[in-house]
Formats: structure tokens, C-alpha cells, sequence
């Protein structure tokens, strides 16, 4: 989910558009840009997540998270502009995993796509008075707001190589006998943004070759599907059937 927006003020003159969404493990990171942050692992959903071994995930998850949105085209970075160089908005994504059934950077990417497209964000002006210091005015509207463009935000496919063949959203048992993995970020159009191998087992460049054209089949039809979803569900507006204590 994303936890909250905000405003963040840049004393020092340096590039940017203003927020780069960079989710990140146990606080804030990178050369002093770091403008997002993700949270974390849960015992609950297995006891390996326990203690050290649910630290060890959340960083896992969080830099994945991080190779994958670090950058200008994954989010409209202009949108979150207010003013150059000096502010913008920032973005914190908190991550709670309750099970865990396989599959679980692809699920991650779904939820974080999700999360986004059901953003707002404030609509703000900037007064700049006669002396040229500038005060950031807020709408008093709540719904007087911007949202944030999914077009090119990826998608996670993960191919877990099992002998000679790959295997696309593994459970857990199949993920078992798969020594070596390809995490593949894809957007809408099939353009593919980023690439991980996992696991300690190797990968051909024949199979990566394969494995690849394979993730951008399978993250086009699981993009179509989720927007589908996800316009549904706006569609109903009041009328949507809150699921649980976060509904």
C-alpha cells in the first residue's frame, strides 16, 4: 500500500524532476535523493520470515524494488513536481506479506501497481510573493486531487528454471526443485526494464534468451488483466465490497 505522501524541500541545487520512487529496506537511501522507502516481512506468513530471516527478505524485496523503480520512466516524475529543484512529492510504500505461496516478487509488483493507481495526490500551488520567496498553498478540496499514470510502471515475471523447461508462477514446491531463477520487469507493451538472476544454480544464454521473450508474453496478459481489475473495481465507486480491516 502506499502509507503517505510528502512534501519534500531540497536546500541544495540539484537535478531532478522531483520524486523518484525508490522503495527501500529500513529507511532511506542512495545519494541523498532517496526519496522512498518500503517496509517488510511478516513471521506470519512463514517462520523462515522470522527474526533475521524476514530482515534479510525485506532487504531482498526492497532493492529488487529499488533496481526497478530508479529511474524516469517506471513513474511520471513531473507529475510529483511541484517545483523544480526545490520541492516535490514523496511516496512511501509499506509491503506486510500475511502468506506466502510462491510467486512473491510477481505479487509484489502487482500490489505496488495497484497501490499507485489508486493514488491521489493533493493538487498544490506555488505563491511567490515580491521579495521571490515561494509558500506552497494547499487545496482546501480533499478531492481536488492528481493521480499518478501506471502506463509504464512494470510488472514482475518470474521463471523458475526446472530442467530443461521454465515454469512461470511456481508454488512453493516447484520453486524447491528449481535451482536458478530470471526475475523479469515488463510493462504494458512488453518492454522489458529490468532482469535478476536468483538462485545458485546457472542459466545458458539460450535459456535466458527463451525465458525472457516468454516473460513478455505472459506480462502482457497479466498487465491487461490487472487494468482490467483495477478499472472495475473504480467503476463501482461507493458500491466496491470492502474486504477486511485495510478495505
Amino acid at each position: 500500500m502506499v502509507r503517505e505522501a510528502k512534501l519534500l524541500h531540497s536546500s541544495t541545487p540539484r537535478w531532478f524532476w522531483g520524486f523518484i520512487l525508490c522503495p527501500y529496506w529500513g529507511g532511506l537511501r542512495g545519494r541523498d535523493t532517496s526519496l522512498c522507502r518500503a517496509s517488510c516481512s511478516s513471521a506470519n506468513a512463514t517462520p523462515e520470515f522470522e527474526g533475521r530471516g524476514g530482515d534479510d527478505l525485506g532487504t531482498e524485496i526492497a532493492n529488487t524494488l529499488y533496481r526497478i523503480f530508479h529511474n524516469k520512466s517506471s513513474v511520471d516524475l513531473e507529475a510529483l513536481c511541484i517545483s523544480p529543484r526545490e520541492h516535490c512529492w514523496v511516496l512511501y510504500v509499506d509491503v506486510l506479506l500475511l502468506e506466502c505461496g510462491g510467486n512473491l516478487f510477481d505479487a509484489i509488483s502487482i500490489a505496488v501497481k495497484a497501490a499507485l493507481f489508486n493514488t491521489r495526490i493533493p493538487r498544490v500551488r506555488v505563491l511567490e510573493d515580491e521579495e521571490g520567496s515561494k509558500d506552497i498553498e494547499l487545496s482546501d478540496d480533499p478531492y481536488d486531487s492528481i493521480r499518478l499514470s501506471v502506463e509504464h510502471v512494470p510488472c514482475i515475471v518470474t521463471l523458475c528454471k526446472i530442467g530443461c523447461r521454465h515454469v512461470v508462477d511456481a508454488t512453493l514446491q516447484e520453486e524447491a526443485c528449481s535451482l536458478a531463477s530470471l526475475l523479469v520487469a515488463v510493462t504494458s507493451k512488453g518492454v522489458v526494464t529490468c532482469v535478476r538472476k536468483v538462485g545458485k544454480g546457472s542459466l545458458d544464454p539460450e535459456s535466458i534468451f527463451e525465458m525472457m521473450e516468454t516473460s513478455k508474453r505472459v506480462g502482457k496478459v497479466l498487465h491487461a488483466s490487472l487494468q482490467s481489475v483495477l478499472h472495475k473495481e473504480e467503476s463501482l465507486g461507493p458500491r466496491r465490497p470492502k474486504i477486511g480491516f485495510l478495505g
